[in-house]
C-alpha cells in the first residue's frame, strides 16, 4: 500500500521535475563547448542507453529508494572495522571473519538483533537434528519461548 502510495506521489510530484532537468540538461548541453567539464558530465548521464533510465527507475517503481543512505549505513561498520580485519591471523581466520559477517548482516536485514540470534543458534545448535538446521537461518528464526530454553 504504502509503496503505491509512494509511486503515486513520484509520479505526480517528481516526474514533471525530472522531465525539466532532462530538458534543461540537455539545452544546457547544446551551449557548452565538449571539452568543458560540465559537458563532459552531462554526456556521461546521457551517453549510454541505460544511465537516464537507472536514474529515473525510481519514477516506475515505488520500492526504490531515492537515497543510498542506506548502503552508506550498512557499510559504515566495513570501514571502522577494515584495520582490525587485517589481523585475523590467517587466510582462514580471514574467511571465517567474513562467514560471521555476513550470517551478523543477515540477521540484521532480517531485523534481528544478531547477538540474541547467535546465541539462541550457538544453544540449539548441539540438539538440533540436522534435517532441522533450516529453522535457525535467520529469515526462518523464532526465538524459543523461556519456558523451553529453562
Amino acid at each position: 500500500m504504502f509503496k503505491v502510495t509512494r509511486l503515486a506521489a513520484r509520479q505526480d510530484l517528481s516526474r514533471p521535475l525530472v522531465n525539466s532537468l532532462h530538458d534543461w540538461l540537455q539545452e544546457e548541453r547544446a551551449k557548452l563547448s565538449r571539452h568543458n567539464k560540465v559537458a563532459k558530465a552531462i554526456n556521461y548521464m546521457f551517453e549510454k542507453a541505460g544511465r537516464w533510465q537507472a536514474f529515473t527507475a525510481f519514477l516506475h517503481d515505488g520500492r526504490i529508494c531515492l537515497t543510498n543512505n542506506a548502503a552508506e549505513r550498512a557499510l559504515r561498520g566495513e570501514a571502522l572495522g577494515r584495520k582490525s580485519w587485517l589481523f585475523a591471523g590467517s587466510e582462514r581466520g580471514g574467511v571465517r571473519a567474513a562467514a560471521m559477517h555476513t550470517l551478523i548482516v543477515t540477521a540484521k536485514m532480517n531485523d534481528i538483533d544478531p547477538q540474541a540470534w547467535l546465541a539462541d543458534v550457538l544453544a540449539r545448535l548441539p540438539d538440533m537434528p540436522v534435517s532441522r538446521i533450516r529453522e535457525l537461518l535467520p529469515w526462518h528464526w523464532k526465538t524459543r519461548p523461556l519456558a523451553e530454553a529453562a
